[in-house]
């Protein structure tokens, strides 16, 4: 593949969520991770069949959208799926050459090239399949100086007062997994590979990542010059159920399992999202005893890692802090990661069996190990 055939991807635009209610989820997610809200679609805004809600925090944009009628084309998914992510829209320089190039070497097209036109300019999208009903949909946006896109308005200040917003500090999206049946994990690392252009930048496999009751495997992709990086995670044989056969089984097929949204200061996020009720994964205290000698020296207070459930790992280019959240939803399907990067571009391999451990206790708990 010559460098004038490289999709010419730049980084994750937005993550569009499909959900039951956007509303109530545009407020969660709001008043408990510190985004604004800033744009609405629906029917006053002559949009028929959704609404939709746009937050930001930092270089992060989420899009949640709901149904406002059974017949809408992808009502039925929210049987299926529950809430979740529906669509990693990539930012490109050109989406019809990045659909082409797509579609020839074997992508799946959902929607074909367009471009949409209003007041402020011309947004232009294409769509593609990737694992399970996930989709990819190419963008790009030089040319469009709106809120976010044609049918979405300025959210009306009455709606949400400022003087209750308060951010948690969350930068922008570090990388996000994607959970996959059994056996399909190098089939989708290939599909990243071969059809969007992007490199392998490690694996781990079951002895990596186990415990005494289950485990799985997995390999990063990253594409976007390393901007834009894919964990994409398969179960493999344990004595019990793996937290990613309960989420295939709970989500109905393959999906995003979770997003690591990144902070420049993890302590004061973290405290800010605990002080909004968010609940996260709790590792034993076992884990910090002798921390520091595992870990060595480090700008955070050890003392404050311990409160509040914070993992560090370390590696020959520094050290990362991260900490998982508990699944936002009933099912225990979709969740966030929080990390901090003080050099490292690790994933925590040192964190691998004390975090899956927590997460089979709260299988235990759920009956689903």
């Amino acid at each position: 593949m010559t460098q004038q055939e490289q999709i010419p991807l730049r980084k994750i635009d937005h993550v569009r969520f499909f959900v039951g209610n956007a509303r109530q989820s545009a407020y969660f997610y709001r008043n408990a991770y510190g985004f604004d809200v800033v744009a609405y679609a629906g029917l006053e805004t002559r949009v028929r069949n959704e609404a939709g809600y746009v937050l930001r925090q930092g270089g992060i944009t989420f899009v949640l959208q709901s149904p406002l009628r059974a017949n809408h084309p992808d009502a039925s998914r929210l049987i299926l799926h529950g809430d979740g992510v529906a669509d990693i829209a990539l930012s490109v320089e050109d989406v019809r050459h990045s659909w082409n190039l797509a579609i020839e070497r074997g992508a799946v097209g959902v929607i074909g090239p367009k471009a949409i036109e209003d007041e402020h300019g011309v947004y232009e999208y294409a769509t593609i399949r990737a694992y399970g009903d996930t989709t990819h949909t190419f963008v790009n946006r030089d040319r469009y100086h709106g809120v976010f896109a044609p049918g979405y308005d300025a959210i009306d200040p009455s709606r949400y007062n400022p003087a209750t917003y308060h951010p948690a500090g969350l930068l922008a999206i570090d990388h996000i997994v994607g959970n996959v049946e059994e056996g399909r994990m190098n089939e989708w690392v290939d599909f990243y590979r071969n059809v969007l252009g992007f490199s392998q930048l490690v694996s781990f496999d079951d002895q990596d990542i186990s415990t005494e009751y289950s485990a799985l495997m997995s390999k990063v992709v990253q594409g976007g010059a390393g901007r834009i990086k894919f964990p994409i995670n398969e179960p493999a044989r344990g004595r019990r159920r793996s937290q990613i056969e309960e989420y295939i089984d709970f989500y109905g097929g393959a999906g995003v399992q979770h997003i690591a949204l990144a902070t420049n200061d993890i302590v004061s996020t973290v405290r800010a999202m605990k002080a909004n009720d968010v609940s996260f994964l709790r590792v034993p205290p076992t884990y910090y005893e002798n921390l520091r000698e595992r870990i060595g020296d480090i700008r955070e207070d050890f003392n404050d890692l311990a409160e509040l459930g914070i993992l560090v790992d370390r590696d020959d280019e520094g050290y990362m802090l991260q900490i998982f959240t508990k699944p936002v939803q009933d099912r225990p399907t979709l969740f966030f990661e929080i990390i901090q990067r003080v050099g490292s571009r690790s994933f925590g391999k040192g964190n691998f069996k004390a975090l899956f451990e927590a997460i089979e206790r709260e299988q235990a708990v759920r009956g689903t190990l």
